[in-house]
């Protein structure tokens, strides 16, 4: 098997096993993330075809990033009990059946049923749970700085591809686009079923940084009780107040990202006269941004106190929400406004992460942290139909715009109320 033998020869040069592992998922992340963002490019040219509203769509955009985030919790204990390399293979493969099925939608409701209800499944059967399970299972060391990178292409894939998928749409139409994604889709499916292996131990290797070797933790023997045993996790988790507070502010970091930005910063600024392909390359430049700053963020947050790293994070991230329904639109007020953003877009994730597995311990950090991302998607969904209502009934994006940047700054003082240290209350058995 070539990843037994590409670990053998890694080995022989004193490179762990899981880098190549973190190469793997990084760009299936990237990709997927691609995916996710896609959408955003689409709403004009939808607009235009089939005569729906922002509401409309946006409706339909909420109901998958609502089960891009509800997932998350199942996502993880799927991963846990069926293999991480697996559920990867799934979740592309729905994904690229749902796009491929959707450039053949003519009515409201194939919209609502395959980019929110089946690309919201594919893509929810691995979201940020994935990266938050690799580096917890595969590194023991350096955790912050791989969740950093992995969160990094997330954003970054969501961002990056946009001026393409834009252009494309401009000149051949959003159909074209979407071939594109499927391909990219197709091409992370190989280097998963080539690279990917669902824990250190398959290999015989220790997490890196350690020198043990961790066997798999039993799994519940039935599939009911795998499907409770992240709703057991959950009650457990419900009891300690950190989890709240990770979850509500995790929850503005959703509505302030990907459900408003994401979604609608294009149909925006086409508000204000600049074109779709200009706008998403202020969307690749944040991406650009965001690479750099979470990789600070995740090198930051295995050397400083996370809860502080995510007070500045979302305050200056609210500020900058806020800084932009008084600019005047032009390149250079956008290009200020994608740079001090775009160094913040998820640069959130690895403090969260690193807080998660502090409190609730390594092996059930990832489904705890997919209940808290799942507060991260419903503030998406609630943003994403938020801007488009807001668009809808005022003409104007602005007030949610606004209303997002204030969420910020309290987002920036209820993360200080997080408690140090690991909770007693929630130990494993």
């Amino acid at each position: 098997m070539l990843s037994a033998t590409l670990a053998r020869q890694m080995g022989a040069r004193q490179i762990h096993y899981g880098w190549a592992v973190l190469a793997a998922t990084f760009f299936t992340m990237l990709v997927v993330a691609g995916a996710v963002g896609a959408p955003g490019v689409f709403i004009i040219p939808l607009q235009k075809e089939y005569g729906w509203s922002s509401a409309d769509i946006s409706g339909a955009l909420a109901i998958r990033f609502l089960l891009f985030g509800g997932m998350g919790p199942f996502a993880a204990a799927f991963m846990n009990r069926f293999g991480v390399r697996r559920m990867m293979l799934i979740s592309l493969s729905i994904i690229v059946g749902g796009l491929l099925l959707s450039m053949g939608m003519t009515r409201l409701w194939h919209l609502v049923l395959l980019w929110g209800v089946v690309i919201g499944i594919g893509t929810g059967l691995t979201a940020m749970v994935l990266g938050a399970t690799v580096a917890t299972r595969w590194f023991a060391h350096r955790r912050g700085l791989v969740m950093g990178l992995l969160s990094a292409s997330t954003a970054t894939g969501q961002l990056a591809f946009l001026p393409l998928l834009a252009a494309l749409t401009e000149r051949f139409g959003w159909r074209a686009s979407v071939l594109l994604v499927c391909g990219a889709i197709l091409l992370a499916a190989m280097v998963v079923l080539l690279l990917m292996r669902d824990r250190p131990a398959d290999l015989g290797l220790p997490p890196y940084g350690e020198s043990e070797v961790h066997p798999a933790p039993p799994q519940p023997a039935s599939f009911g009780a795998l499907l409770m045993s992240p709703l057991r996790i959950l009650a457990d988790a419900a009891r300690v107040p950190s989890f709240w507070i990770l979850f509500f502010s995790f929850y503005i970091c959703g509505a302030s990202t990907n459900g408003l930005v994401q979604t609608h910063f294009i149909a925006l600024c086409g508000d204000y006269g600049l074109a779709a392909v200009g706008a998403a390359s202020m969307l690749a430049m944040m991406g650009l941004f965001d690479f750099a700053g979470t990789l600070a963020s995740g090198w930051l947050s295995d050397r400083f106190d996370n809860r502080w790293l995510l007070f500045w994070y979302y305050g200056l991230r609210g500020l900058s929400l806020l800084y932009l329904p008084f600019s005047d639109f032009s390149l250079y007020s956008l290009s200020v406004f994608a740079m001090f953003y775009g160094l913040d877009w998820v640069a959130t994730v690895p403090p969260t992460v690193k807080l998660t597995a502090q409190r609730f311990g390594p092996e059930r950090a990832n489904v705890v942290f997919g209940w808290i991302f799942a507060g991260h998607q419903l503030g998406a969904a609630s943003a994403a139909l938020a801007g488009g209502l807001s668009r809808t009934v005022w003409q104007s994006y602005m007030p949610a715009f606004v209303a997002a940047g204030i969420l910020c700054l309290i987002g920036a003082g209820l993360v200080l109320l997080i408690n140090r240290g690991r909770s007693k209350t929630f130990v494993l058995a």
